[in-house]
């Protein structure tokens, strides 16, 4: 990297929120977040984008916020990409060498890696990330980095990530239209896992569950390598059509009650406090008991950790998980699900902040759940400035005004919320080449807000 100022810019694509952010590395190759502004999602669902329009509209407000309040002008963004088309799978590869006693060299990992980018696919879609697992020379199984080694025979297993090209067409539309280009797309597990994993956890065995608002997103780690993604096709969102249809409310009212009076464990909410809803165009206010609620939220939930456990059992290393489950995502800010996750995987189970990278003034404003996908994204971008010592399109501060405090977290346009009472009874793509070097190089949405009661 060079001496000077290096920034990196993301956007995260959510189906409920679309968040830009700039950062940048500090001396201790630590990431200072310089802004980060949100807005909602309307143009999204599931996290594929179904309307261009409101799409571009949110991303242009959210980057001439960002640049406003960093100070940072930028043209170029890296993107993460996740949705229900999103599929893995395993394949194995070689290349027989001519020269048993010469080293292997990079450019033959490169074309091992390419072969993959050629295999047969469906229709309509296109690979993502091809990621190498490990390496054999000849004989020699379980190689990380066969560079430098003697060998006839090179061989390695291969995690590929593949989606729809449609869907991964609109998002690059999105950014053009928004006067952007797409540095590099990157699937979202995989940013949440750079975000709030430790090297520990990668080592030890540990599945990362990334619950947004409209998909859940799922990374298995072990030995430090990735060997298992997915994308569940429901999230947060589902949890409040559950309590919106179960209890006959508006929307916005299901979704505010979810965030300050939720909570994933029925058999534990109050029995004796109900909170009292206005009604619909000037009818009676309705009550509804916590423990109702609580019970709804429970068995919603309860079938994505199910959708969960079988992409544990899938990816082949259910029982060699000794970290256990960490969530993230806005949906990992509801109350008590820890501790229903811990009850139905029989696992250990933390929150993952996206704090594990993070250092300067903002670290306390970015540190949550909801924001690990974006911090992600900006590790990502930094990872492949690094392996290509390439500059990003950053311009100077000069045409913006002074950097100021990261984040105004009322940013986002909400609704005006009702009060609810609570009473006793009497919350530009890169060419190939540059994605296999990125990729060699590594080996290895619900807006949801901070629960409080009132």
């Amino acid at each position: 990297m060079n001496k000077k100022e290096q920034y990196v810019a993301a956007i995260d694509i959510g189906t409920t929120k679309i968040v830009a952010i700039v950062g940048k590395k500090n001396e201790n190759g630590k990431i200072e977040i310089l802004g980060l502004s949100k807005a909602l999602s309307k143009g999204v669902k599931r996290g594929v984008v179904l309307n261009i329009e409101e799409t571009v509209n949110a991303i242009q407000t959210t980057v001439e916020d960002v640049q406003k309040r960093s100070g940072i002008l930028f043209s170029e963004v890296f993107v993460g990409i996740a949705g229900q088309h999103i599929k893995s799978m395993k394949n194995r590869g070689y290349i027989m060498r001519e020269a048993y006693d010469d080293e292997i060299k990079k450019e033959e990992v490169f074309k091992l890696i390419e072969d993959m980018h050629k295999i047969h696919i469906d229709i309509g879609e296109e690979i993502i990330h091809v990621i190498p697992q490990n390496f054999i020379v000849d004989n020699e199984t379980g190689v990380k980095s066969p560079i430098g080694m003697c060998g006839r025979r090179l061989e390695a297993n291969f995690h590929i990530v593949i989606g729809q090209v449609a869907a991964a067409k609109n998002i690059e539309k999105c950014i053009r239209k928004a006067n952007l280009t797409v540095k590099d797309m990157i699937l979202e597990p995989l940013a949440s896992s750079d975000a709030v994993l430790t090297d520990d956890e990668k080592e030890a065995g540990v599945v990362l569950v990334d619950i947004g608002g409209g998909t859940t997103d799922v990374a298995v780690y072990y030995d430090n390598i990735i060997r298992h993604t997915a994308v569940i096709p429901f999230g947060g969102n589902v949890v409040t059509k559950d309590i919106k249809e179960g209890c006959a409310i508006l929307q916005r009212h299901a979704e505010q009650l979810k965030i300050q009076y939720g909570s994933a464990l029925g058999d534990i909410a109050p029995e004796d406090k109900v909170v009292s809803i206005p009604g619909i165009s000037g009818r009676e206010p309705k009550e509804i008991s916590f423990k109702s609620l609580a019970y709804i939220i429970q068995s919603r939930m309860e079938e994505i950790i199910d959708a969960v456990n079988f992409e544990i059992q899938n990816s082949g290393y259910a029982d060699k998980l000794a970290a256990g489950v960490v969530i993230t995502g806005g949906g990992a800010m509801l109350k008590h699900l820890p501790q229903l996750v811990k009850f139905k995987t029989a696992m250990d189970v933390r929150i993952g902040l996206p704090n594990e990278h993070l250092a300067g003034s903002a670290k306390n404003e970015i540190n949550q759940p909801m924001y690990a996908t974006s911090v992600g994204l900006i590790m990502r971008g930094f990872e492949y400035l690094d392996t290509y010592k390439k500059a990003f399109n950053a311009g100077n501060s000069e045409e913006f005004v002074k950097p100021r405090a990261v984040t105004d977290e009322n940013h986002i346009e909400e609704e005006e919320k009702e009060t609810f009472v609570t009473q006793p009874q009497e919350e530009e793509k890169v060419s190939l080449t540059e994605k296999i070097k990125t990729m060699l190089s590594r080996m290895f949405e619900v807006e949801d807000q901070p629960i409080t009661n009132k």
